[in-house]
């Protein structure tokens, strides 16, 4: 792990073991005499594994003297060193613009390349059928940013039935009881303490009238994040996916939503009326409560998986 300078590297980020292995190839005296001095660090590994162990345990300390020292959250946790307040780095992951993008690993993302890895992420992990809402194909009755807080970006559709014996189904369909469940996802880039409450309001509002609301993003930055999201939730409900962009089955519910047991079709009327792609999800949920098919070809699913 040569590579890592620490400052020298701004907005490049490491794990915990990334940087001990670093500090175990670039300082083998100091290592060794560390090693030399401990009671149950036996191998070189054992050292390893003790310098990434101090790393997380002394991250609040150095963090609070050094406020350019940030973390992501979520599996495994980065390290990075970066001169911008947490405001600018999400304005320039949000700005319009070919150089808007968030580098993530290898990766630079924008937010709309995020939608099919999340529809991938929702298909493979969750079963969940997909689609996007188009908020420009809206007919904007309230002005040029009044459905910024109306529609998520994605919805998709829970199919209760996939596994049940036909008999079942039939069973269900007399009775006129519940097939589907209804979700929400509002997506983000980044996620840190400058925006994470806007964020946080516009998937409550936009989710309002699903059974599942979801704040999905591509980076969380910081402990005190996670914190206010956590006490966020407490109250409205709303959960939170990290998506793994380079590898959406890596991705990770780290916050559950609460289910809301009815769907509000009285909204769904209204996104219905003014959104044509919601007016297409929402046909989509009457056909399968009639016929019992999916029509997987409709849907956002990854390439090669809706042609049923």
């Amino acid at each position: 792990m040569g590579t890592f300078r620490g400052a020298g590297h701004p907005e490049q980020k490491f794990t915990a073991r990334q940087i001990a292995e670093w500090v175990f190839e670039n300082y083998p005296t100091e290592c060794q005499e560390k090693k030399s001095k401990s009671t149950f660090i036996q191998s070189d590994a054992d050292l390893v594994q003790q310098l990434v162990a101090e790393i997380g345990s002394q991250r609040p300390a150095l963090q609070k003297r050094n406020s350019q020292i940030k973390t992501t959250e979520g599996r495994p946790r980065q390290y990075y060193w970066t001169a911008k307040t947490d405001q600018a780095e999400v304005d320039e992951a949000e700005k319009e613009g070919a150089d808007a993008a968030l580098v993530t690993g290898a990766t630079s993302i924008k937010e709309h390349d995020l939608y099919p890895i999340v529809s991938e992420y929702l298909w493979s992990e969750l079963g969940i059928y997909s689609k996007r809402i188009d908020e420009k194909k809206s007919s904007n009755k309230q002005g040029p940013r009044g459905n910024k807080w109306l529609y998520p970006d994605l919805v998709g559709m829970e199919d209760l039935t996939a596994d049940w014996h036909q008999e079942i189904k039939g069973a269900v369909k007399e009775y006129a009881d519940k097939k589907t469940k209804l979700w929400s996802f509002e997506v983000k880039v980044l996620l840190n303490r400058s925006n994470l409450r806007e964020s946080f309001f516009q998937a409550v509002s936009n989710s309002s009238w699903a059974n599942f609301g979801y704040l999905v993003a591509a980076e969380v930055e910081g402990a005190d994040t996670m914190k206010e999201l956590r006490m966020l939730f407490s109250l409205h409900g709303i959960g939170l996916i990290q998506i793994d962009p380079e590898n959406p089955a890596e991705s990770q519910i780290l916050i559950p939503a609460r289910e809301r047991m009815e769907v509000d079709w009285a909204t769904c009327n209204r996104l219905t009326r003014e959104n044509k792609d919601f007016l297409q999800f929402i046909k989509l949920v009457r056909q399968f409560h009639q016929t019992g098919d999916p029509r997987p070809k409709d849907w956002d699913l990854p390439e090669g998986e809706n042609l049923g």
